[in-house]
């Protein structure tokens, strides 16, 4: 059976990605081990300790760049983490600071939000009725 078991998010600076990531979106930090100039960084839900692995990859390579600022540009998120409540987590998260570039939104089966990473992302957060 295949699983998935580490995802990547581009990100502009690594040490700013952790500190969003956990401090800000509540994210806890699983692996942390220095790869040269880098690290092999990764993060999980509290709530999955033992899940899926978000890995908060260097942004270094020119087509990863180009890929994520394109992304960026049209307004599409390079990712989506489920939440309990779209809106309480807007509510949460725009008190901590975090700029929304769409706000908690009902498109029937599912309401979604989409949040400015600060690292050069934008995510997308999903509640499904």
């Amino acid at each position: 059976m295949i699983r998935i078991n580490i995802t990547s998010v581009y990100v502009d600076d690594q040490a700013q990605a952790l500190a969003f990531y956990t401090d800000t979106l509540g994210f806890v930090l699983k692996t942390d081990v220095p790869t040269g100039e880098h690290r092999w960084l990764t993060v999980v839900s509290p709530a999955a300790p033992d899940g899926v692995e978000l890995l908060l990859e260097p942004a270094g390579h020119p087509a990863a760049r180009r890929f994520r600022d394109a992304l960026v540009a049209d307004g599409i998120p390079f990712t989506q983490f489920a939440v309990d409540d779209v809106y309480a987590e807007v509510d949460r998260l725009t008190a901590l600071g975090v700029q929304f570039t769409q706000d908690a939104t009902d498109f029937g089966p599912v309401v979604t939000a989409v949040l400015d990473d600060t690292c050069g992302n934008l995510v997308q957060l999903a509640t499904m009725k």
